[in-house]
């Protein structure tokens, strides 16, 4: 699987895909830190932000070989699933990048206040949520499922808006928490109901995942 873990990201590398969510990605980070704030408030929103770039990274990258090229990859796989996990595994190794990025630039950029190990933990972490989730809904939105680009793109950008607004209700903190733990970080009380979120949004996750991995079964 890793051959084609690798072919998939040099493809992905060769068709200058890669160009737009690194764009989007520098583009935010101006914005986040144009102002200097307080480390953890600043990394939990640009762990939540970032989710749409995530998701559009991962898109990006499933939807770059065609339909016959992948076909061949599952053939040259031995099993389809093979092929499929490569994917979701490529996916995830670029929006590790991004994430990687995300986190260091504003220790170079300069927080306000240079954060403490714990804080930069636990930025890290919620990115790591963050992509876990972006990485799921780029799947959902790739064109082996949605071969409409503008279905694809509504499912993409309105899927993260749902989300978005839906985490806002009082059953918001079961979905995918997205603002709660924005408001957690920002009223520090992120360390009490980080265990929450992480499981709430791990669960979402699998569940993406899952959707993703039965309706590719026979769609190359």
């Amino acid at each position: 699987m890793i051959p084609l873990v690798r072919f998939k990201l040099a493809s992905y590398t060769r068709s200058h895909r890669l160009l737009q969510p690194v764009i989007a990605l520098f583009a935010m980070l101006a914005i986040f830190y144009s102002s200097p704030g307080p480390a953890l408030e600043s990394y939990s929103d640009s762990a939540a932000l970032l989710i749409v770039v995530f998701a559009w990274a991962a898109r990006g990258l499933l939807d770059t070989e065609p339909p016959t090229q992948r076909l061949i990859s599952m053939t040259a796989a031995g099993r389809p699933s093979r092929e499929v996990g490569a994917g979701l595994l490529a996916a995830l190794v670029v929006n590790l990048g991004i994430a990687a990025v995300a986190i260091v630039a504003p220790l170079i950029i300069r927080f306000s206040v240079l954060p403490s190990p714990g804080d930069l933990a636990r930025g890290a972490g919620l990115h790591l949520l963050g992509l876990a989730v972006g990485t799921a809904l780029g799947a959902l939105a790739s064109t082996p499922l949605l071969p409409s680009p503008a279905t694809s793109l509504i499912v993409l950008f309105g899927g993260y808006m749902a989300m978005l607004l839906l985490s806002l209700t009082p059953i918001g903190g079961f979905l995918v928490p997205v603002m709660p733990w924005m408001r957690a970080a920002n009223s520090g009380t992120l360390d009490e109901a980080l265990p929450q979120i992480a499981v709430a949004t791990l669960f979402w996750v699998a569940v993406g995942t899952t959707a993703y991995l039965r309706l590719r079964r026979n769609r190359p």
